[in-house]
């Protein structure tokens, strides 16, 4: 039996944990209720860039999520287009965009 938890509920978790640390998330794609892929946009204040994280599992059997790209700013469109085609490669896949204070404390803290 998987222990893993329902993508709905953790989710709905990114959210909240983003909410308490003076940040904001929400969903930009829904995926499958239960067995979808979770993918996070993080946006920092201050102007940086934009990057994706993905979960990846780890050789320990731990799945954290992983910086897989940085949003470039002299063509910030392209970024999105790579976002696009994720979510019409997988249509499970739960795409949030966060916008936290601290991002590398924000992704440290999700659950694994």
């Amino acid at each position: 039996m998987d222990a893993r938890l329902p993508a709905h509920l953790e989710v709905a978790a990114i959210r909240r944990l983003a909410e308490a640390g003076g940040g904001f998330a929400t969903v930009l794609a829904k995926g499958e209720r239960d067995a979808g892929t979770i993918a996070l946009v993080i946006l920092s204040r201050g102007g940086e860039a934009a990057r994706l994280f993905e979960r990846l599992p780890q050789l320990d059997g731990n799945r954290i999520f992983s910086e897989t790209r940085r949003q470039d700013i002299e063509n910030e469109r392209d970024f999105f287009l790579i976002l696009d085609r994720m979510r019409e490669r997988d249509p499970d896949l739960w795409l949030i965009e966060a916008d936290v204070p601290d991002s590398e404390r924000f992704i440290a803290g999700l659950p694994r």
